[in-house]
């Protein structure tokens, strides 16, 4: 019975992304690097990677490079503010900010908090934030780097997160049962539809989300309901960046990037 439940969804899928619509890409350069993580390029256009658990930033043709064995493996870079870098240590509850040329220049240990803190997803914020969620409370925070407080907003979390994006602003999340939730920095809720069970996504502006399923990319309108997939030439890939019209393609070779227009 199960195989045949997996075997029907199996084929709703096909079908269903067998009719979508197409969204045509031009390629505009490759980017040799070798890199185990590919993180994303900045507002500045720096390309930021990991390689065996060193986080790297190229500008050109040169290499900025932080590491930091006593804390473990990198679990999270947010490079939203290209002059205050999050670096993210799961395992030791802690992270570390770094200026423009990976120097640290803070350092947070949510264990050491008034507030009892158990990190478990971390991004920049507003107004010189941090985004936090605490599995201790299975809360959204907000953690502020000016004064080293910590605040909880809205309300419990009842699903575990699956992936989480932030920004300024938001808070977004997919949950176990692939719902797509959000939480402003006032603390509201809500709730933005059931989205593809992918293995790799990313959330865009105006109800979008980016996503791959078997090697294939798609963009799903939440407004419109609308499928439309991406032609791109590479027939794998380990991740995919997109920013400012331009998706950027990760593979064992390097990063092809692409100029497409969002519908």
């Amino acid at each position: 019975m199960k195989k045949l439940i997996y075997f029907l969804s199996v084929l709703y899928c096909f079908v269903c992304f067998g009719q979508n619509l197409k969204v045509k890409s031009s390629k505009i350069d490759s980017i040799a690097i070798d890199a185990d993580c590919f993180i994303g390029f900045d507002s500045f256009n720096s390309c930021f990677y990991i390689k065996n658990n060193v986080l790297f930033k190229k500008i050109g043709d040169s290499n900025l490079q932080y590491q930091n064995l006593s804390l473990g493996k990198i679990t999270k870079v947010d490079i939203l503010n290209p002059l205050k870098i999050i670096v993210f240590y799961e395992e030791f509850n802690m992270v570390l900010v770094l200026d423009n040329q990976l120097n640290e220049i803070q350092k947070i240990d949510f264990s050491k908090l008034e507030t009892p803190v158990v990190a478990s997803a971390i991004g920049i914020s507003g107004q010189n934030k941090l985004w936090v969620f605490n599995t201790l409370n299975q809360q959204i925070g907000l953690y502020d780097l000016n004064s080293n407080s910590y605040q909880n907003l809205g309300m419990p979390i009842n699903e575990n997160i699956r992936f989480y994006q932030t920004d300024f602003n938001y808070f977004q999340w997919i949950d176990k049962q692939n719902k797509w939730n959000i939480c402003s920095i006032y603390g509201k809720l809500f709730f933005n539809g059931k989205v593809e069970a992918a293995s790799i996504m990313q959330l865009l502006i105006e109800n979008k989300i980016l996503f791959s399923v078997d090697n294939l990319l798609f963009i799903r309108d939440q407004n419109t309901n609308k499928l439309y997939e991406i032609e791109i030439v590479e027939k794998s890939f380990k991740n995919f960046y997109y920013k400012d019209q331009i998706l950027s393609i990760f593979t064992n070779k390097g990063i092809t990037n692409y100029k497409i227009t969002i519908p």
